[in-house]
Parts: C-alpha cells; structure tokens; sequence
C-alpha cells in the first residue's frame, strides 16, 4: 500500500512538472510568431487568388520589405496594382485608364488591400488594431472541408469601429508560419479573400520590379481615392 502511495506521488510529481514546464501559445502569442518570421522575409513571391462577393481575380503578388507591393493578374488578364511605399498605380486594361493615388502614413496599409496584410507591416498592424483568437484551437485543422492541407486559423476582431474590417480569418501554415489565406468581412459585410500559394521568400527582389511604366494612350486619373493634405 505505501508503494502504491509513492508511486502515485511520483506520478503527480512528473505530470506536474510536465505541464509547469509546457509553454501555453495564446492566439496573441501565435500571432506575434508569425509576424517574427515575416520580420525575416526580405521579399517573396506568390500565387494569388482574390474572391470578391461573386467576383474572382487571380495572378502573381511581388513584395519587397518594407512596404513595396504588386500584383500582375491573368484574370482580369493585364491589370496591375503597384504600390512603392508612396503612391498606390492600379491599371485597368479594359478601360486603358491608369489610376494613381499618394498614400500617407496614416493611410499607408492601403497599399495593396488586403494582400498588404500578409507583410511585416501589415501584421505589425493588425496586432495593434485587431485581437485575435483561435477559431477553434491551437491544432492544425483542415484548410477546407476534405482538404489534407492543414492550417491554424486565427480570428481577428477589430477594436475600434474605424477598421476596415470588421474581421479578419487568417489560415496559416503550421509548419512556416506564412499565411495561406486572408478572409475579411469589410464594414458593408462584404466578403473578401485572399489566397496565396507558391510562396517563395528571399529571391532578391529588386526595387524596379516596382517601377510601373504607363502604357501609351493610357487615360491618367490622380487621387482617385482621396486626396492629402499632409
């Protein structure tokens, strides 16, 4: 009997330094990890697909620490966005119209939308204006229903009313820690995401990738969006 005692002593003894000695991941944890290794990322390349409500875009996202952004698309074929840190290009083939707008600090996460989150900057900033928590745990789960690839989701909620989302889904890779894709309800409960895939980082990107050369004939528009005045 006193064997059985100690042993069920010792037992307690080591369960409990096991979980004394687990680190807890909180979802404010697990954020700031991936905003580590995207602190890491010089530059990167991706697939990505847009949806939209009923409307699909598709093409190649180019980004070069610390705020240069763009996007070549395949669908709608030729249109381009560019964002070099200062002044948002947005081409639109279909209308040969080419769109500028001067970005200021305040409204520097424009650039890009919502790809623009899945950089250093932009998570800097989500974990600023947003607390996240687990969708349904710390455990990789399936990315879709029946799917084999496998993310954490994080759920985001914005903590003043002025965000641009209302929430943001991130489904990130478990074993990288890069996001694989971005969904966002905007503030008109408009549904938009954002999925990146072929990922590769540190391709020594350079900056006249992000250069954008008008095309002739084109109609030029300046701010566009807004206009500053600081």
């Amino acid at each position: 009997m006193l064997k059985c005692k100690i042993f069920l002593c010792f037992m307690l003894i080591m369960c409990g330094s096991l979980l004394f000695g687990q680190q807890v991941i909180t979802a404010e944890r697990y954020l700031a990890m991936v905003s580590e290794q995207y602190a890491t990322i010089r530059d990167y390349e991706a697939t990505i697909a847009i949806r939209s409500g009923n409307t699909e875009m598709a093409g190649t996202v180019s980004y070069l620490a610390p705020s240069f952004l763009r996007i070549d698309f395949t669908r709608p074929a030729n249109q381009v966005i560019v964002f070099n840190g200062d002044t948002l290009t947005v081409f639109l083939p279909e209308f040969r119209a080419v769109l500028n707008q001067d970005i200021s600090q305040n409204r520097r996460a424009s650039g890009g939308g919502g790809a623009g989150l899945a950089t250093a900057q932009g998570l800097t900033l989500l974990q600023r204006n947003y607390v996240p928590s687990f969708v349904t745990g710390p455990n990789p789960e399936p990315l879709d229903p029946g799917s084999t690839e496998r993310v954490i989701r994080l759920r985001l909620t914005r903590r003043t009313v002025s965000e641009g989302f209302r929430e943001i889904i991130l489904s990130i890779n478990p074993d990288t820690l890069l996001i694989r894709r971005i969904e966002g309800r905007t503030i008109a409960d408009g549904d938009v995401r954002f999925d990146f895939t072929n990922l590769r980082t540190n391709l020594n990107i350079p900056e006249q990738r992000f250069i954008y050369d008008t095309p002739p004939l084109a109609t030029m528009h300046n701010n566009f969006l807004f206009r500053d005045f600081d």
